[in-house]
């Protein structure tokens, strides 16, 4: 078994199980990102505060809305990072040392090649995985009628006649997201919000964490209102040609801090995932090559990926 295969599936599984464990921050996050009126609640609601209303006017399973094609998208997404990253690595390596042969260099890969190897590997899993993450968003921003809400001939609470809220209670399958992504906007619909994805690949290897965290978030809910579900008949101030026309439209009627909604939450639960991440998959790492090799010295140094 090759080194970048098993960091691909090291990669693969330490994501699943950082995944469950902050699964329910992340709908809460992809809510408050893509919540478009500042009047509401949920435009300033704290983590908890969304935790408890969801809880409480939807009911525990819509924490864990689109969970399946999520676990999915982070195995997908993690395994395909390292699984390239180990290439690229491997190849700057050898690169670096057939340099060094040559009398240049000491044969070790230097910062830029470190952050070109990181973005390009970054690159990939975002074309290749963004059509999953569409959906993911899409399923964890559908919202259910209010549970406690009964609706009979006209439910008040949303001004829906009965057919209309049977409908929105209605279960909300992946392929039900897949089918309505492909009627909205065709085969290009899966790739929404590719581009913010891919400028945040760049500038998070430019800047700290924390640092690229307040400069990217920005990007984060663009990306996500472009991806969440526009109704036909929303507001034109909330419907966006693509990311300049959302950036520009978010400004404008929402605030500079509504670029910035939900972004507590969104730190919480990055650095919890990272945390859980790294620390298994470096576990999942050492016992593959154990199992493999019978060598546990061949564990090497585990590259760095700032959280999704």
């Amino acid at each position: 078994m090759s080194d970048a295969l098993i960091n691909g599936l090291a990669g693969a599984g330490g994501g699943i199980i950082a995944q469950l464990l902050t699964y329910p921050l992340q709908t809460v996050n992809a809510r408050q990102q893509t919540e478009r009126d500042p009047s509401k609640p949920a435009f300033k609601d704290g983590a908890a505060r969304q935790l408890y209303l969801v809880v409480k006017n939807e009911g525990w399973e819509r924490l864990y809305g689109g969970l399946m094609p999520s676990l999915v998208g982070t195995a997908a997404s993690q395994g395909v990072y390292y699984y390239f990253y180990q290439i690229f690595r491997n190849r700057a390596e050898a690169r670096a040392l057939e340099r060094s042969r040559r009398g240049l260099g000491d044969g070790s890969v230097g910062m830029l090649q470190s952050l070109t190897v990181a973005a390009l590997s970054g690159c990939v899993n975002v074309l290749l995985t963004n059509p999953i993450w569409v959906v993911v968003t899409r399923m964890q921003t559908h919202r259910k009628a209010n549970k406690q809400q009964r609706p009979q001939g006209l439910n008040c609470a949303l001004d829906k006649p009965l057919e209309a809220a049977t409908a929105e209670n209605a279960p909300y399958k992946t392929i039900d997201v897949f089918q309505e992504l492909y009627k909205e906007s065709g085969v290009l619909g899966f790739w929404k919000g590719v581009i913010p994805a891919l400028i945040m690949i760049f500038l998070l290897g430019a800047v700290a964490k924390l640092g690229a965290t307040v400069v990217t978030y920005p990007l984060l809910v663009v990306k996500a209102r472009l991806q969440a579900k526009h109704m036909i008949n929303d507001d034109k101030r909330h419907r966006y040609k693509g990311t300049l026309d959302a950036f520009t439209k978010m400004v404008r009627y929402e605030g500079l801090s509504g670029m910035y909604k939900g972004m507590g939450t969104k730190i919480v639960q990055s650095v919890f995932a990272s945390a859980l991440l790294f620390m298994i998959k470096e576990e999942l790492v050492k016992g593959a090559r154990l199992l493999v090799t019978g060598n546990t010295s061949l564990v090497k140094k585990l590259p760095s990926k700032s959280s999704r």
